[in-house]
């Protein structure tokens, strides 16, 4: 049994909906006092009233440093403190890189890789406070493992989040702080809802598992590496993913 997380003080970037909503929903069930931060005040409204537990919001644009640095001062004074940084704030438009604007290569960057420095930055005081902390970042297997056409941009930025994670990890040492990143394979969320049933089906169908994962799969792997019990592991991940990247061909997962 993970060691409790009650009381602890927590922030989920992007916690208003899908992953970090799930994310939010796990820390906020063992007790923890969770702040979920994005840039819409009414998602987050919604969410902090309907999640069970110690649930605050603060509005942030996590790509802008006065924006976030503000949300951590708040959040900390407000929880008394800072443990646990969830950097899980993330935007996937597809678009395939011939009709691709620049600008949406860069606004991807900002709010999935720059993001999470700014995140950790503006956390460090708060950890130098308290003598330890926790980083959880939330990559994905697109991009570090697989590719999938018109997600180049999300693909490089979730990558670019792992290579951040190793150097981060060795500075944030000296605060006696780690940071891990987990890696979600197919993961139901709102924005899966619209796509119909049998798209959903034709993803469950190739993975070994034969479904798709659920939100707080993500957030039980994010509270394992926020508990004590994973205070010797840093720069490091783990991947979510029900199987999805280990089978070599579809034939192989008929083979089951």
């Amino acid at each position: 049994m993970l060691t409790s997380l009650k009381g602890k003080s927590v922030i989920v970037t992007g916690g208003s909906k899908g992953i970090g909503r799930g994310i939010a929903t796990v820390f906020a069930r063992q007790g923890a006092k969770v702040t979920i931060a994005a840039r819409n005040e009414a998602d987050l409204k919604a969410a902090a009233s309907e999640i069970d537990g110690d649930v605050r919001y603060e509005t942030c644009d996590v790509s802008d440093w006065a924006s976030v640095k503000a949300m951590v001062d708040s959040t900390a004074e407000a929880q008394g403190g800072l443990d646990v940084m969830c950097a899980n704030a993330g935007a996937f438009p597809q678009t395939k890189m011939v009709d691709m604007d620049p600008a949406e290569w860069d606004q991807v960057m900002a709010t999935n890789l720059k993001s999470s420095f700014l995140c950790v930055k503006a956390s460090i005081p708060h950890f130098e406070k308290a003598g330890k902390g926790r980083v959880v970042l939330t990559s994905s297997i697109t991009g570090p493992v697989t590719g999938f056409p018109g997600w180049s941009h999300y693909g490089a930025s979730k990558s670019g989040q792992l290579g951040f994670l190793k150097t981060a990890a060795m500075e944030l040492s000296r605060y006696n702080t780690t940071i891990n990143a987990v890696m979600p394979g197919n993961i139901y969320t709102e924005g899966l809802q619209d796509l119909g049933q049998e798209y959903l089906d034709t993803m469950a169908a190739s993975i070994p598992l034969k479904r798709l994962g659920d939100v707080e799969d993500i957030g039980n792997a994010a509270l394992f590496f926020a508990s004590d019990e994973a205070a010797y592991i840093t720069g490091q991940q783990i991947v979510v993913d029900g199987g999805q990247i280990i089978p070599e061909s579809l034939e192989a997962i008929e083979e089951i």
